[in-house]
């Protein structure tokens, strides 16, 4: 796979496919087929998030996940990770990930889900050929359970 691969102005493939997870363990996070033609889709809306967030670049924390990286972390079994269209991000030039949330919303940004994740932003694109979503959620965390999600920027 070539790491370098430039999908868009400010997009690197290496950039949506990095896992510490995949790293500490020797497992490849190569996506294949239609999992790259989805990120090739995933950086195009990223840049428009980059746009609507004043140009301020963005750090993903995670993107594609292979299965196997999928079930280390922790990621759902259908997590949109698995295929390519969804990203974990900050933008700390912009501020904070509950700023950027809200920032998208109110810029009218389309995507299929946008979760508030508490220190991270998920960013989600719809299966290609379907309509998105444009679902909201806040992710709730407390201690020993699992997350869930709150209908809505909370």
């Amino acid at each position: 796979m070539r790491q370098d691969l430039l999908l868009t102005p400010h997009f690197h493939l290496s950039e949506l496919t990095i896992s510490g997870a995949a790293e500490r363990r020797g497992i490849r996070n190569e996506p294949v087929g239609s999992q790259l033609d989805n990120l090739r889709r995933l950086a195009q809306c990223l840049e428009v998030v980059r746009s609507n967030l004043v140009g301020n670049p963005i750090l993903i924390t995670s993107g594609f996940r292979s299965r196997e990286v999928n079930a280390i972390v922790g990621g759902a079994r259908t997590s949109a990770h698995l295929d390519g269209r969804a990203a974990d991000f900050t933008c700390p030039g912009f501020g904070s990930p509950r700023e950027v949330c809200a920032q998208l919303i109110t810029n009218g940004v389309v995507f299929d889900q946008l979760i508030y994740e508490g220190t991270w932003v998920h960013l989600g694109i719809p299966v290609f050929g379907e309509p998105p979503r444009q679902q909201v959620l806040t992710a709730i965390f407390e201690r020993g359970q699992k997350a869930r999600y709150l209908k809505g920027l909370v």
